[in-house]
């Protein structure tokens, strides 16, 4: 079944067109079987080209961005940044609060 979730996830995400960077393609990594089994916060991007950073501010690198319709599992905030895992794409990044819907 998760395997079923990440090969539609994945459609999902190239239908979407999100541009990663070398950086960002190296974030990426499994998904484990207890955040699979933990309740997500699922978040929507809600505007294009949201850039996506390597931690909580604008004094992180961009790693990529997002458009809208882009689907996140969010795992955690600090002040208006939210981490988590983008769905089909890298995980532990972090997107500010006001291009998300949660």
């Amino acid at each position: 079944m998760v395997k079923k979730m990440m090969l539609a996830a994945t459609v999902l995400a190239a239908g979407l067109g999100f541009a990663l960077s070398p950086a960002a393609q190296a974030v990426q990594g499994p998904v484990t079987a207890q955040a699979a089994k933990a309740a997500a916060v699922v978040c929507t991007v809600n505007d294009n080209g949201v850039n996506f950073r390597g931690g909580p501010g604008s004094s992180y690198p961009v790693l990529g961005q997002v458009n809208r319709g882009q689907k996140l599992n969010a795992r955690g905030q600090e002040g208006s940044w939210v981490m988590g895992d983008l769905w089909g794409g890298p995980t532990g990044v972090w997107i500010h609060a006001g291009y998300l819907d949660c």
